[in-house]
């Protein structure tokens, strides 16, 4: 069959060489992709914003399975735009991607669905904003309702902090209308942990569960980042933990996401807290993570285009996925100054990799004039696996200098903490859908 993947990311690359492992895959597209992409796919130059083209192009070519990796096109509706021409496509409708284009109406929906959360207030002004500030202790957390591409979250830990950030926000319009309402919400402790589900809208399975490092720095220090580094599993996780996130979190979302006229299809990423009184949501994704996914595609054993076909025409069945009983792990080599102001066009060169349990995938690159350069502030995802987690760790660092380029930095205490604990191996837990 012929298949779109709509993305021009680290994810999207995993995604794509995933499925060009396929049989049912003949033909392979990719949109606007990048320069990793280009490697196991066709790359068109059309924007993953432009729904009505990428439609068109769809029908033209008469692509079998269209596949969107990031959350723009789901949320401006490119689904119902596919649907309405009858063109299969993996991925929520856009009242469905509401869980993540609106962090305000997802918290409201946690409350109406009893979906454990933090405490928070709705906000629509810098003098709410102080007000709700006043109930709550600090460190805080502010929150912008709309899309803000990963950073539209901030901790703050003082109210200093608060003012000024306040200020960028309501003043400086620094997110425009993404931030016409902001969620002030009471700071959480704990372990964080992604929790993904492949679901029809009515049945589901379990992707391997995944730890993201946001954080820019080392010791979890710094802005938060689109992800700077991931590991699968998670290891902080344990299966009872896991078996209640599915019975709590996962199964009431689907469900009430049903009653609400939105059934959900596609990806559903929780991200989550693991506090003292059990899983909290932090967060809803209606996508796959970035760079969750590119640890678990490395682990996945089944046919991803086939899963993703039987989702897309809502008939997922009792199928099961199987892992590899391996670790896997990311690191993200970005661009110094990420993710703040960071230069863009600089030249980058990734070397090749004789070793097949590591694999770069390109994130923001793209072949330019014979060159590749860089177009975003992260560059590339250094990833392997190993049979436990300590040694793909040591893989994916060791291959770090694989990529080369004027300002290179990462983290280097990606999965460190992990290691401490006594559950250092590729065992999943078991979760049942």
């Amino acid at each position: 069959m012929r298949v779109l993947v709509i993305g021009q990311g680290g994810r999207e690359h995993a995604i794509a060489w995933k499925l060009r492992q396929s049989p049912l895959v003949k033909e392979l597209y990719a949109a606007p992709g990048n320069a990793g992409i280009a490697q196991v796919a066709d790359c068109v130059n059309i924007g993953v914003a432009d729904i009505i083209e990428l439609a068109d192009f769809a029908e033209k070519l008469r692509i079998d399975l269209t596949v969107v990796g990031p959350e723009l096109p789901l949320t401006l509706g490119i689904v119902d735009e596919f649907q309405k021409r009858g063109l299969t496509i993996f991925g929520p409708t856009r009242l469905a991607s509401e869980l993540e284009g609106s962090k305000v109406f997802s918290k409201e929906f946690m409350r109406k669905y009893n979906i454990p959360t933090a405490d928070s207030a709705v906000c629509v002004s810098v003098d709410e904003a102080k007000a709700a500030l006043k109930s709550m202790k600090y460190p805080a957390v502010i929150k912008v309702d709309g899309l803000a591409a990963g950073k539209g979250v901030v901790i703050v830990e003082s109210s200093k902090d608060a003012d000024e950030y306040l200020r960028l926000v309501f003043e400086e319009k620094r997110f425009g209308n993404a931030a016409n309402r902001i969620l002030v919400e009471e700071y959480l402790t704990g372990e964080e942990v992604s929790f993904m589900v492949l679901t029809d809208g009515k049945k589901f399975v379990p992707l391997a569960p995944a730890k993201d490092y946001k954080k820019a720095f080392d010791g979890e220090t710094g802005p938060n980042t689109g992800g700077m580094g991931s590991h699968s599993p998670a290891v902080v996780l344990s299966g009872q933990t896991a078996a209640d996130i599915v019975k709590n979190i996962v199964v009431p979302t689907i469900d009430g996401m049903a009653s609400e006229g939105r059934p959900y299809t596609g990806c559903l990423y929780v991200g989550l807290m693991l506090t003292e009184s059990g899983p909290k949501v932090l967060e809803y994704n209606c996508r796959f993570g970035d760079p969750e996914t590119q640890v678990q595609m490395l682990r996945l054993e089944d046919d991803l285009a086939d899963v993703m076909l039987k989702i897309a025409r809502g008939n997922l069945g009792d199928t099961k996925l199987n892992w590899k009983k391996e670790a896997a792990a990311c690191v993200v080599v970005a661009v110094e100054g990420y993710p703040d102001d960071f230069p863009k066009g600089q030249e980058v060169a990734i070397d090749p990799i004789d070793d097949e349990a590591v694999q770069i995938f390109h994130a923001g690159v793209i072949n330019k004039g014979g060159k590749m350069i860089n177009v975003a502030g992260r560059v590339a995802n250094v990833c392997a696996r190993g049979a436990t987690l300590s040694e793909a760790l040591g893989k994916a660092y060791a291959a770090v200098p694989k990529v080369r380029f004027e300002g290179a930095r990462y983290r280097r205490d990606i999965g460190y903490l992990a290691l401490q604990r006594k559950q250092d191996s590729g065992a999943l837990p078991a979760v049942t859908s």
